[in-house]
């Protein structure tokens, strides 16, 4: 039985559509939490049980058949995130008269130092598209689209959705839409400006066409750069770099606020232009910088 009762499907719609309109949860987070949901109901409906019944101690049953599955921490926390949020909505919506989620704590999470660039490593990734001149035009968007990853350390959904009326440039500045639709403005180098200018002077008028809309990035039929197209052109250039550090779109971000810390630049001033709502997430740089600065002594302090 592998399909979805129609009470608990509609129930389950007006929870997403809560998230939606109440709480401004982004589409990434309401796909997530409907998948995640969806498998947590089917449990409850295979076990012949129901949303009233379900006691703590089988919310926890299920917790551990999912982290038996071998499944990521953070995508553990998060299943547990949405149980809470969709029995707290029950709850609140009179469609159940307890919270059996209400105790259900979070699992401590590994902290990881993600993967970081050299500055020697991220100059050669920034020229990697200039090596790619004589093989086609698209050099000049990859350049401006790598350039603008160092320069703002903007996640990759936040790239594909800038519009060119987002940019700011004689500021030096681009509007950036982030999770829950949260803005902010993100200052831009001079380097980065001057290729945005010549990207949009030189290719982007070309590329445009009636599914264009206002996005500033275009792929060869005038559509928006999807996601895994910016992944596979960072994995190529990496290569074309000789870069051996498995590393993606993402790794511009950690390297952005690594090299500003090295800099001097305050923590709080990263994190505003990452998009934190809490510095915690941003003080793991910090400790990049730590091990950063402890192999400098260690490889060239006489007594290191």
């Amino acid at each position: 039985m592998n399909t979805l009762h129609d009470s608990s499907r509609n129930v389950l719609e007006s929870f997403l559509n809560y998230m939606l309109i109440e709480r401004n949860f982004s589409e990434n987070t309401r796909v997530s939490y409907r998948n995640d949901l969806e498998r947590y109901l089917l449990f409850i409906q295979q076990n012949a049980i129901s949303l009233e019944s379900i006691t703590p101690n089988q919310i926890r049953e299920f917790i551990t058949e999912l982290y038996l599955t071998g499944l990521e921490p953070s995508s553990l926390a998060r299943n547990i995130s949405a149980i809470r949020s969709f029995h707290k909505f029950l709850l609140s919506e009179r469609t159940t008269s307890l919270n059996p989620a209400e105790n259900l704590h979070q699992p401590k999470q590994a902290r990881y130092l993600p993967t970081v660039l050299t500055i020697d490593e991220t100059l050669r990734l920034l020229e990697a598209p200039l090596l790619q001149k004589p093989q086609g035009k698209y050099f000049l968007r990859d350049k401006t689209i790598v350039e603008l990853l160092y320069a703002t350390g903007v996640r990759v959904s936040e790239l594909i959705s800038i519009q060119q009326q987002n940019l700011y440039l004689e500021a030096g500045f681009v509007r950036i839409f982030g999770k829950g639709s949260k803005e902010r403005l993100v200052p831009v180098g001079s380097a980065a400006t001057e290729w945005i200018t010549r990207y949009q002077s030189e290719l982007r008028q070309g590329l445009s066409g009636r599914n264009s809309g206002d996005y500033l990035f275009l792929n060869a039929r005038g559509k928006p750069l999807s996601r895994m197209a910016i992944f596979s052109m960072v994995r190529q250039y990496a290569i074309i770099a000789g870069i051996e550090k498995q590393i993606s779109p993402h790794t511009f971000r950690h390297t952005f606020a690594t090299h500003l810390l090295e800099g001097g630049a305050d923590l709080r001033a990263v994190q505003e232009m990452l998009g934190h709502s809490s510095i915690s997430t941003t003080q793991i740089y910090t400790h990049i910088d730590r091990s950063f600065v402890k192999e400098v002594h260690k490889t060239f302090h006489p007594r290191g």
